[in-house]
């Protein structure tokens, strides 16, 4: 007869490589732009789009970064199953999407705000709170928060 018990053990760990006194603290989007162009590739960013997430504690200090997705020219493919997945495990209270587009134009798409609508949405139902969502290049970005996007429900 076989064991019906078989199953395997899941393990959640996340052990920070810092003190949280040591993080740096994010309150607007300059700032989270600053520490993300610290960890960017440039070399990659006018060749492949990327998607990236910012990890935040509930006063905003960083708790990491996640290099989520690296997809093509003009895509990158976004798993909010992934995203939420990583933030649960860190224990982010909040944060902060980012992605490059290639071409260097700022104006986000149809696309853009689809992934932040449903990131949002998806961020309430865990409570975890979307700071905002940049798109970046390497001398400039745009955040959907500050150019209002965020009010989406009167879009």
């Amino acid at each position: 007869m076989k064991n019906l018990l078989n199953v395997s053990e899941i393990r959640v760990e996340f052990v920070p490589e810092f003190k949280i006194s040591e993080c740096p603290l994010i309150t607007n989007s300059q700032q989270a732009y600053k520490i993300l162009m610290q960890v960017w590739d440039r070399s990659v960013m006018s060749f492949l789009e990327e998607f990236k997430v910012i990890l935040l504690n509930n006063v905003n200090k960083v708790l990491g970064i996640i290099d989520l997705a690296r997809g093509g020219k003009d895509f990158v493919p976004v798993d909010m199953k992934v995203i939420f997945s990583i933030a649960l495990k860190a224990s982010a209270s909040k944060i902060i999407l980012a992605h490059n587009h290639p071409s260097e134009q700022l104006q986000p798409s149809s696309a853009d705000r689809a992934i932040t609508k449903k990131a949002i949405d998806a961020g309430k139902f865990l409570d975890i709170e979307i700071c905002d969502h940049l798109i970046v290049t390497p001398d400039k970005y745009l955040s959907l928060k500050d150019e209002g996007y965020f009010d989406i429900d009167n879009q």
